[in-house]
């Protein structure tokens, strides 16, 4: 059967022109903010060929559903949906490497960030002004008094002084979330990222071989309109160990740093309660130690998952499976410290001190991998 011929080019939908800038929106739970976003982008960017790429972390509240319905009607919006995958560092890469245009911005889906300041950021980057442009809220005529809560200001004030102390470019708001670079830079990039928690422009400029040119330009960063903010004092402890990570030229993974900051924490915890335990509440050393260690794998347990894993966090049920298995897991990591740092001793390999720290270190790595492969494996 002969299939009908293709429909002439006149009565096609018109040629779109291909995207001169790629906007990335990550979010999470933004079903309120999507369609305003969409609005304000046409209206800011007239005249310029975009599009904006919603990369949505598998919202419940249709998130994704709503930007691929205004996506059916308007070619510009595209979205990812992600499924088993959760972070905004992440998501933004993921964006970035979707893109075939010759610029991408990064901005929040929550509204917070200035549209308005694109077509100027863009602008600058076609006249080769820079190579990397901040939308910036701490440079004469930026704000963020509007936008930030208390808690937030002070994170943001506390990163954004310790990163300015450790980058090799001069950067007056390295905390951003608004952003734009040319595709190509943020595909060379793209391998070196830790694409881990909130800052990915910090990781950007960390991750570059050579310091790169950076323009900053002010902006208000405005209240949110609708919907709740994801970031707390815990991005900072992720912005640390994201520093820490670049500094070791990223040999260790950066969860198994805040693996590791969490078993010293859990140490702290066993000390703790072993003297309490067989101190003032009297009892006997077996009875206070086992008290000890439980109490040690439960904080650690607790703190990995809102830490460590908190983009893979276990919730209801599951977070009472993943317990019992972490305390398996410890179990055995804790039986192999015993037994390593013996079996070291007792051929006179090492001396009680050194053998003692190899067993741990072990322990550490087996409670780890095992950890990230059975405890807090990616769905």
């Amino acid at each position: 059967m002969r299939l009908p011929d293709a429909a002439p080019a006149s009565a096609t939908a018109p040629p779109r022109l291909p995207p001169r800038l790629s906007v990335i929106v990550p979010c999470y739970q933004e079903a309120a903010n999507v369609a305003r976003m969409v609005e304000r982008l046409a209206a800011a960017l007239a005249g310029v060929a975009w599009e904006v790429i919603f990369v949505d972390d598998d919202s419940p509240d249709g998130t994704a559903a709503i930007a691929k319905e205004i996506a059916a009607r308007d070619p510009r919006v595209r979205c990812i949906r992600r499924v088993g995958r959760r972070g905004l560092a992440s998501a933004c890469v993921e964006g970035m490497l979707s893109s075939a245009a010759p610029y991408v911005a990064v901005m929040d889906g929550d509204g917070q960030h200035d549209e308005a300041l694109l077509p100027r950021m863009l602008e600058a980057l076609e006249q080769g002004r820079a190579e990397v442009v901040v939308g910036s809220r701490h440079v004469a005529g930026g704000d963020a008094a509007e936008g930030l809560s208390p808690l937030r200001r002070a994170v943001s004030r506390a990163g954004a002084a310790l990163a300015r102390a450790l980058l090799p470019v001069r950067v007056a708001d390295p905390m951003s979330g608004f952003f734009m670079l040319p595709r190509p830079l943020a595909e060379e990039l793209a391998p070196r990222l830790s694409a881990t928690g909130f800052k990915i422009l910090l990781d950007l400029l960390l991750s570059a071989p050579r310091p790169p040119r950076v323009l900053e330009l002010p902006y208000r960063f405005r209240a949110r309109a609708a919907g709740e903010s994801k970031l707390d004092a815990l991005v900072l402890v992720e912005f640390l160990g994201l520093l820490l990570h670049k500094a070791l030229g990223g040999a260790v993974p950066l969860r198994f740093l805040a693996f590791a900051a969490v078993g010293a924490v859990g140490l702290g915890v066993h000390l703790a309660v072993l003297s309490l335990a067989h101190g003032p509440l009297a009892l006997g050393f077996d009875a206070a130690q086992w008290s000890a260690t439980l109490a040690a794998m439960t904080a650690n347990f607790l703190l990995n998952n809102r830490i460590t894993y908190r983009d893979q966090r276990l919730r209801g049920p599951r977070l009472v499976r993943g317990l019992l298995l972490f305390y398996l897991v410890c179990g055995i990591g804790a039986a192999a410290n015993v037994g390593i740092a013996r079996l070291l001793l007792r051929d006179g390999i090492l001396d009680w001190g050194v053998a003692g720290a190899a067993g741990a270190l072990l322990t550490l790595v087996w409670n780890y991998a095992v950890s990230s492969t059975l405890v807090w494996r990616a769905r």
